[in-house]
């Protein structure tokens, strides 16, 4: 028994050691990793009050920071990265960079309320944390160390040993070929109007999941919004929801306004609908329900733009507004 225990033990201690400390991912997470580290960095060298914007990959690729920034008259960082991204680890990461007088905007995918413990804790991040980021690991509970320790697999050894050997190759993420991955606010760019024809025939047959009220209500995810909302409104910290960009086609109930809704203002936060319902044409987007392509991005950064300062209280700057690109 002893014999067996040992041998059960020394399995374990090389599989940790292997995942934790020689193969590694850098083609499958390496950019959602470098994403996360450069959207942090320009969040830590700004100085004085700013906003946030915190999401899923809605963030970045609908939301210009560019544009949004000179017409609110307050700097700006799009936070947002992935749906996959636990938003625990999120928070987590972005929490010491919060000051009194920030404001972060989060407009929530559907799905990011929804989302169960379980999948939050086996998402992309948790082989981040356990690669290359324990010091955030310890912040998170106990149950989060024990989801990144057993979230690889024998498929996950074989794509470490193939990436990890293709890097010296020069190998990159081929999904660096499609578009640009962000400019120094950290916007999605180059996700032009002329790319997204080529999936204008899939956009017109896509029928989106769609949450119901009482999931989103229920929703483990909807519970750690609630949470960091809690936690910003006693440090001082302006939060902000809103409905992330849809087919107009596929309005979501008034009910499931209200259910999202209420995640921020029974929290202390506040809640921007746009006279659209953030809802545009089909063909305004690029390659998803939730991702508009460049020129329908920079109009709906406008329009959030000139909400946000009227919500806030801020003289929004009508000139930046006038000679923003269209």
């Amino acid at each position: 028994m002893c014999r067996l225990l040992l041998a059960c033990l020394a399995s374990l201690l090389l599989y940790a050691g292997l995942f934790g400390f020689v193969l590694d991912r850098p083609l499958s997470y390496g950019l959602l990793s470098d994403l996360i580290e450069a959207k942090l960095a320009r969040g830590a060298a700004i100085s004085g009050p700013k906003l946030v914007i915190l999401a899923g990959s809605n963030g970045p690729y609908s939301h210009r920071c560019e544009t949004i920034e000179p017409i609110l008259g307050l700097p700006c960082v799009n936070g947002g990265v992935a749906v996959g991204i636990g938003l625990d680890y999120l928070f987590t990461r972005w929490d010491p960079l919060l000051h009194p007088g920030d404001v972060v905007y989060l407009p929530m995918e559907p799905s990011q309320y929804v989302r169960g413990r379980a999948v939050s804790a086996l998402g992309p991040d948790a082989a981040i944390l356990f690669r290359h980021d324990w010091a955030t690991l310890a912040k998170l509970p106990w149950q989060r160390w024990v989801a990144a320790l057993f979230s690889f697999d024998a498929r996950a050894f074989v794509m470490s040993v193939i990436e990890c050997g293709l890097m010296p190759l020069h190998t990159r993420d081929p999904r660096q070929a499609v578009a640009d991955w962000g400019n120094a606010w950290g916007d999605h760019t180059g996700h032009t109007e002329a790319l997204a024809m080529a999936s204008q025939p899939m956009l017109l047959a896509m029928r989106p999941w769609q949450a119901t009220a009482e999931q989103i209500t229920a929703g483990y995810g909807a519970a750690e919004i609630a949470r960091f909302a809690d936690r910003m409104r006693g440090r001082g910290v302006q939060i902000v929801g809103g409905l992330s960009t849809g087919f107009a086609d596929l309005p979501p109930s008034d009910g499931v306004v209200a259910a999202i809704t209420a995640v921020y203002t029974a929290h202390g936060g506040r809640f921007l609908l746009l006279d659209n319902g953030s809802r545009y044409p089909r063909t305004d987007f690029f390659d998803s329900a939730e991702h508009l392509h460049e020129t329908a991005q920079r109009s709906h950064s406008r329009l959030v733009a000139m909400a946000l300062a009227k919500l806030l209280d801020r003289p929004a700057q009508l000139q930046a507004l006038a000679s923003t690109p269209r």
